[in-house]
């Protein structure tokens, strides 16, 4: 997998984009897991009831496009996109974007209508079971066959292809090297630069020490606070999740599990007792932090390092007396004691799948086809991709000189071309919603002392087990 993303992010291009991790997808992201970044700030989209707008006008075959649209962030881009192509093309084409956290309802009503759209998305191999009876089979279109890493793809039972993704994102822990370097001058220190730091072990050395000489640095906390208000615990009940999933994923060799055992479930504590324990506030306060809280204190200066991925910069770069230089602003891994982990990168994927509705006509899903191909090749619908969207693209067709400008995805950029094994986003396989939530749920109860890690590792378990099965039924 590691060759596999390496050789698509090199084709890629992109600038960087906010989420909810959650997505997820997430994304970030956090209801049924949001495309691009769970859990980053969204702005308000137009109504649900947009949708029932005057219907697109035809090509000269018949066909016309209309794309469901998940990020409001970007309603804006995307219908000048979409007067761009009707200008160029003749075929119209209508983008109606869903409010925030409303995408799947809206999906919902609209698929089954006589002017469903012809363009929609999905998170992953979840979203692809909920709406795999309206997924074409994309195996032999120009969108799939340009994807540089087919395994990225969404696939079905039957080796079909359903779903691809149009943008690749990562995350880690950010940092400020501006503030590690103060730390690395000091007496004592316990490494001298952040290559040194390529193990969980190594990591808490060196955090707790910085915790220590805390005011010598300037900071109120190595770390951003842990951010616990409920909706905006998606960094840790999706992304920080996906890493012991990731490893018992592999220990199995397989890509999804019914049950888990939580296998690396102290690996997780390892990195959320550091985090907690050496926060810009004391843990029985994270209940009222928001991400934006977080990523307001890494501007700012008041702490050294904060996860989050690569859409953050915007996050950061717009906060009002921001001291953070971009020169500074760097990634590193997220380590929690696995072995092997010193050739960890960092946590890379994807939750933005298009897709193309098998219900429509032939003539909308011909024209639905040439609309995302003009996306991926043509110099016009590049540009968009890349400068407007802020999208690491992953298909051939983009050129060395349509890289990130941005330091986050430099960053990237840099992980997945040095060797590193990135870890995949299997966040997207996570049961439901329901069992995200639960799960953030019980770290901030632990937070406050109310559940022991026994008691939060049986919930995880237990609770997977329950919405697997609900969902298979």
């Amino acid at each position: 997998m590691k060759k596999k993303l390496i050789s698509a992010l090199l084709c890629v291009a992109m600038v960087s984009s906010m989420l909810v991790g959650c997505g997820s997808g997430a994304a970030e992201t956090p209801a049924a897991e949001a495309p691009a970044a769970e859990g980053e700030a969204e702005a308000e989209a137009p109504a649900a009831e947009e949708p029932a707008a005057e219907a697109p006008a035809a090509s000269a075959d018949g066909g016309k496009v209309y794309y469901l649209n998940f990020k409001p962030e970007v309603d804006t881009q995307w219908q000048e996109i979409a007067a761009a192509y009707t200008a160029e093309t003749g075929v119209e084409v209508k983008v109606v974007t869903a409010a925030s956290d409303t995408y799947e309802e809206v999906l919902r009503s609209e698929i089954a209508g006589t002017d469903a759209p012809t363009l929609f998305q999905i998170n992953g191999p979840v979203g692809y079971q909920n709406w795999k009876d309206y997924c074409l089979d994309l195996t032999n279109s120009e969108l799939y066959n340009a994807l540089s890493d087919k395994g990225l793809a969404v696939t079905g039972a039957d080796g079909g292809v359903y779903g691809v993704p149009y943008t690749v994102e990562a995350y880690g822990i950010i940092y400020n090297d501006a503030i590690m370097q103060a730390y690395f001058a000091t007496d004592g220190a316990k490494a001298a630069s952040v290559d040194e730091i390529n193990s969980f072990a190594k990591l808490k050395e060196v955090v707790e020490d910085m915790t220590a000489k805390k005011d010598d640095l300037g900071i109120q906390g190595v770390f951003a606070s842990t951010s616990l208000l409920p909706g905006e615990d998606w960094r840790w009940q999706t992304h920080l999740a996906n890493v012991p999933v990731y490893y018992e994923y592999k220990d199995n060799n397989v890509s999804d599990m019914a049950e888990i055992t939580f296998k690396y479930s102290d690996n997780f504590k390892n990195i959320w007792d550091l985090y907690i324990n050496n926060s810009t506030c004391a843990p029985g306060l994270l209940g009222s932090k928001a991400v934006t809280d977080s990523m307001a204190e890494f501007a700012l200066g008041q702490c050294a390092m904060v996860q989050n991925g690569n859409w953050a910069w915007g996050q950061i770069s717009d906060v009002e007396g921001n001291t953070v230089k971009e020169e500074d602003v760097k990634f590193m891994p997220i380590y929690t004691g696995i072995a092997g982990e010193e050739n960890q990168g960092l946590c890379t994927g994807t939750e933005n799948f298009w897709c193309v509705n098998s219900q429509a006509s032939e003539a909308d899903q011909k024209a639905t086809l040439d609309f995302v191909n003009w996306m991926i090749s043509s110099d016009a619908g590049k540009d968009y991709m890349v400068n407007s969207l802020g999208n690491a693209a992953p298909f051939s067709t983009f050129g060395d000189d349509e890289k990130p400008v941005d330091p986050l995805a430099k960053e990237m950029f840099r992980y997945m071309e040095n060797g590193k094994n990135s870890v995949t986003w299997n966040f997207t396989t996570f049961p439901s919603q329901a069992f995200k939530d639960d799960f953030g749920a019980a770290l901030l109860e632990y937070c406050n002392g109310n559940m022991t890690w026994d008691e939060v590792k049986d919930l995880v378990v237990s609770r997977w087990a329950e919405e697997k099965s609900a969902t298979a039924e």
